[in-house]
């Protein structure tokens, strides 16, 4: 075989060699993009859902979600896309909202126990909601690690099809919707506690 050929196939088996190595975990097996998807398999997720936590519907597939801007807790704008990396928990709600001052402090858990690099929970004050109603609604229920996010004029809301409060949507770190729930539920349950552990870890590879 002429020297040149082998050159090339000893090219070709290093360049392998390289791809199973930058996909192996530690010295795990092999971990593949597919297996990362399986690992967050819509149907599996939703079946580990109980009582009022079947509210939340996973989507079939990922959706795109919109470039629209709201204002974050200290007066700037940002966009949805500007958290990418991580899994979000999206919560719209009012101050007028009575599920919400029911379901916020639940959030507020979570936000305690699992808040990191690889999940958050964003609350998103939509219409008109006077920042120091929104302070005295978080004051009055005790929560102090959320922030006070607003969509003012309900830009966000209305081009993500929000309809009714409160609703909370899960998106993925490709900055995709996976899920939504449209009215409050007992995310202090063990089956939404299960659920997201299971969706944080999912592709820890």
């Amino acid at each position: 075989m002429p020297h040149s050929a082998l050159v090339y196939i000893a090219v070709g088996l290093s360049a392998i060699a390289a791809i199973v190595f930058a996909l192996r975990d530690g010295d795990g097996p092999v971990q593949t993009a597919d297996a990362a998807l399986m690992a967050n398999d819509p149907a599996e997720m939703q079946a580990m859902l109980e009582g009022s936590m079947k509210k939340l519907r996973f989507h079939p597939s990922p959706q795109a979600l919109p470039a629209v801007g709201f204002i974050t807790d200290a007066g700037a704008e940002a966009t949805l896309s500007d958290y990418k990396g991580k899994y979000l928990l999206v919560n719209f709600w009012a101050t007028w909202c009575a599920p919400c001052r029911k379901e916020m402090p639940m959030l507020s858990t979570l936000q305690e126990t699992y808040a990191g690099e690889r999940f958050e929970v964003l609350t998103i004050a939509t219409g008109r909601n006077p920042l120091p109603a929104m302070k005295a609604f978080f004051d009055e229920i005790g929560v102090t690690n959320l922030p006070l996010h607003r969509d003012p004029k309900q830009e966000l809301a209305r081009s993500m099809d929000v309809i009714g409060l409160p609703v909370n949507v899960l998106i993925d770190p490709e900055g995709r919707e996976i899920a939504r729930m449209l009215g409050d539920a007992d995310w202090n349950s063990d089956s939404a506690r299960a659920m997201l552990e299971r969706l944080i870890g999912a592709d820890n590879s």
